[in-house]
């Protein structure tokens, strides 16, 4: 009986897996604790962090990729709500932190989340390649 309660949870479990879209802008996509979403419409690129307890207020936003970096900052974060964003003309910094290192640790105020990067890596190379098609 322990493992049918066992394979039942783990069934009902929702996978945090990275996925990525192209339709009809350039998505990628990673649903956790704290949620996140990068997305590139041919000219700006944004990242959205979302977490339900919201996100404290702090002149400073920062992200620390582990093991091997980078750590960027920026103070031209919003914070609404539950969700964090960024937007930028370019963002090689995020998208090689994502794709080369195991976790990211996010940091505002005195909120700090840890954001799993395990198997993202494929996921940012077709990000990468993706043309928005804003055709449709």
């Amino acid at each position: 009986m322990r493992y049918v309660m066992i394979l039942a949870w783990l069934v009902a479990t929702p996978a945090a897996a990275w996925q990525f879209s192209a339709q009809p802008i350039c998505r990628l996509d990673h649903t956790a604790e704290t949620s996140v979403t990068i997305t590139y419409d041919g000219s700006i690129y944004a990242i959205t962090l979302t977490r339900p307890e919201g996100w404290s207020q702090g002149p400073v936003f920062a992200m620390a990729f582990q093991p091997v970096g980078p750590v960027i900052s920026t103070r031209r974060h919003q914070v609404s709500g539950s969700a964090l964003t960024v937007t930028d003309r370019g963002f090689g910094n995020v998208l090689t932190g994502v794709a080369l290192n195991s976790v990211a640790i996010a940091t505002v105020g005195d909120t700090s989340v840890t954001i799993d990067l395990t198997d993202a890596a494929p996921r940012v190379r077709a990000f990468l390649d993706c043309s928005p098609d804003l055709s449709t």
